[in-house]
């Protein structure tokens, strides 16, 4: 408001991120900055995208319960998953293209995980290289995606990549056999990377700063699969191995010798059988929404999936957190940690690597307040006792 009021000086770009109240704050200055159509890629998802408002919605509907008169002057929020200690229960998740929604890219994600003391997850589809990555963050918890391809080499030297950038943990995403119809991406005739044609010229005059830093930067390309593709489906498509079941998984493990997390499930079932093998880590997770729509809400499935497997495997949640009191949620109904998206997407839009800072600066405070509200004292006082979905 301050830049608002007559007599006082206009607030920059940089005021009003660190300004910002919660994520939706951040999202609002991503919409002013970026684009619309890429906006619109990080903000989208499938068709009619039932499955992402549904999944946002879920945590509207949480309900809390607290405890009074508890001592909560202290509320450590650090936690332990796959045997190593981080600061609080968020990674940040995999996602593509990230060098189009801010120059910085990848590396300022890593370096802004590195200080808050989260994972960051490099995608497959990402636009930094494994070992520019662990340059940027080399104190940094560093876990890679792997989209398994049809070209089983390629897989193979993928991983290697990844190890010898000192990558412990890999987190495979199956619920991708084929590309979602992405509507909005659809409308705007979204390119990767984006275009200077008749559509956007509109979009570049209304976004100067953005299409400066996209056309004064490195060429946006895949850093780990070749090729900068016009048509993300289609490459999708051509490059994802629609055939991969559960047996491969055993084929993935002897080629990796970490930690392996399995990133999708939407059953119970598929939890149940993903646990018999072995895996450290189940995501329950609908892609975001970006996908398949009407797909299971992550929220609602979460405790069921947790009941399921037990102690067997570590669960983890991705999908429509946006703020700690979600992570909070998230955690009190079973997972270990949840997976953050969109929401540092929206700050690397808004600002760059002080946005992802702000988003994670966020994401504690606002942790730390709802852990005291609910008299539980810290993180790993969270249980199913504190929270039910109306």
């Amino acid at each position: 408001m301050r830049g608002l009021l007559p007599g006082r000086p206009r607030l920059s770009r940089a005021e009003r991120v660190a300004a910002a109240a919660d994520v939706a704050d951040l999202r609002r200055l991503a919409r002013r900055r970026a684009p619309r159509m890429v906006f619109d890629y990080v903000d989208g998802a499938a068709e009619a995208e039932r499955s992402m408002a549904r999944a946002v919605e879920a945590f509207g509907r949480v309900e809390f319960s607290p405890r009074v008169l508890r001592d909560v002057a202290e509320a450590p929020t650090a936690v332990e998953i796959l045997g190593r200690r981080i600061a609080m229960p968020v990674v940040l998740g995999p996602t593509g293209f990230t060098r189009m929604m801010h120059r910085a890219g990848e590396r300022a994600v890593a370096r802004a995980a590195e200080r808050a003391g989260v994972p960051y997850t490099l995608s497959t589809m990402g636009t930094t290289t494994a070992a520019d990555v662990a340059k940027a963050a080399p104190g940094g918890w560093n876990w890679f995606q792997l989209y398994v391809v049809r070209d089983r080499d390629r897989n193979l030297e993928t991983l290697a990549m990844a190890r010898d950038a000192g990558m412990d943990v890999l987190v495979v995403t199956v619920d991708v056999p084929v590309a979602g119809a992405r509507l909005r991406d659809v409308r705007h005739g979204l390119t990767i990377p984006p275009s200077l044609r008749w559509r956007s010229v509109l979009q570049a005059a209304r976004h100067p700063a953005w299409w400066f830093d996209f056309l004064t930067s490195e060429p946006l390309r895949f850093a780990t699969v070749d090729g900068a593709p016009s048509d993300l489906a289609g490459i999708t498509n051509m490059l994802f191995d629609p055939s991969v079941t559960v047996r491969d998984l055993e084929w993935i493990r002897s080629a990796w010798q970490g930690r392996l997390l399995v990133k999708g499930v939407q059953r119970v079932d598929d939890a149940k059988e993903l646990a018999a093998v072995g895996v450290d880590g189940i995501v329950v997770s609908n892609h975001g929404g970006r996908q398949l729509d009407r797909s299971a809400t992550p929220l609602e499935l979460l405790p069921h999936v947790v009941e399921a497997v037990g102690d067997r495997t570590e669960v983890f949640l991705d999908g429509g957190v946006r703020s700690g009191a979600d992570v909070a949620a998230g955690v009190a109904l079973g997972a270990r940690a949840c997976f953050v998206g969109r929401a540092y997407l929206y700050g690397l839009m808004a600002g760059g690597e002080p946005g992802v800072t702000r988003v994670l600066d966020l994401l504690h405070a606002e942790l730390v307040r709802t852990v005291q509200m609910l008299g539980v004292g810290g993180v790993a006082g969270l249980g199913p006792d504190a929270v039910h979905l109306r």
